[in-house]
């Protein structure tokens, strides 16, 4: 059993941007600023197309038969390659479940766009049976199979008029939700050099995530309500010993919700 539940961060790749857009004379932030004006007035939203965004942090939860464990890929001094080198050599080595939320409409397509830009290799995530028969009816690129689950998409029975926020669906499941920061708030922590923020701020996003697959999960059949208590139990302990501030402050939030995610079923 190997669950890898992640998230990332971006912002603008301001260097494509003056390439493409004709910046070159603009600061990085100008250049951004930029980027999401032309986006608001093509869309309306300052949204910057998936091929335009750089990844600024990756965060996973992994769950194996080893144990629980919560961290952000690399260091804060990593390359955006090296980030997506290290999540990508983390699936060709484990070959694990993929859950994220709108991770098939937002991170994945970004992370294909970006490992495309740095050449990362990634046999495993791209095989879809030419080599390993085994991922030929059941592999990372196609929506329907379980190698990759986006619980958004899912939940909403891929019907995009239902889809739903990741703060709105934890909050109503007595989670934390967002802590410290939003996405809209990540380039500005960037351009200030807050790179550990952003990183903390990610982790409590996939631990949010993680908590609401272990309540699909349990929903679906997969797990027993004891199998399912066990996970949470093993969630709090993972986050005790783990003397971080943000991951302490997770979890007494969580905790302070008296804890629905395993009292509901009490």
């Amino acid at each position: 059993m190997n669950i890898f539940v992640f998230d990332i961060e971006t912002i603008p790749d301001t260097t494509s941007g003056q390439q493409l857009l004709g910046m070159e004379n603009l600061s990085e932030e100008s250049t951004a600023n930029a980027m999401m004006s032309l986006a608001k007035e093509s869309t309306g939203q300052a949204f910057v197309k998936h091929h335009l965004q750089k990844i600024v942090a990756i965060s996973v939860v992994f769950r194996s038969d080893k144990g629980l464990r919560v961290w952000s890929l690399g260091e804060r001094s990593s390359t955006e390659a090296e980030l997506i080198q290290r999540f990508f050599a983390g699936i060709d080595k484990y070959k694990p479940t993929l859950v994220s939320w709108n991770g098939g409409q937002f991170d994945l397509p970004v992370l294909h766009y970006r490992a495309l830009y740095h050449g990362v290799i990634a046999p495993k995530y791209w095989e879809t049976g030419e080599n390993d028969p085994s991922f030929k009816w059941n592999n990372y690129l196609s929506r329907y199979h379980a190698r990759h689950l986006d619980l958004m998409d899912t939940l909403a029975g891929y019907n995009q008029k239902s889809f739903a926020k990741l703060e709105d669906i934890a909050v109503m499941l007595g989670l934390p939700g967002k802590m410290g920061m939003s996405g809209n708030l990540v380039l500005e922590n960037y351009l200030q050099g807050k790179i550990d923020d952003i990183r903390h701020y990610c982790e409590t996003d996939v631990l949010n995530t993680y908590l609401i697959y272990l309540r699909f999960q349990l929903m679906r059949g997969i797990i027993s309500p004891d199998q399912y208590n066990y996970e949470i139990e093993l969630t709090k302990s993972t986050l005790r010993d783990q003397p971080l501030k943000h991951l302490q402050e997770f979890l007494e939030a969580w905790e302070a919700n008296s804890d629905r995610m395993s009292t509901f079923l009490a």
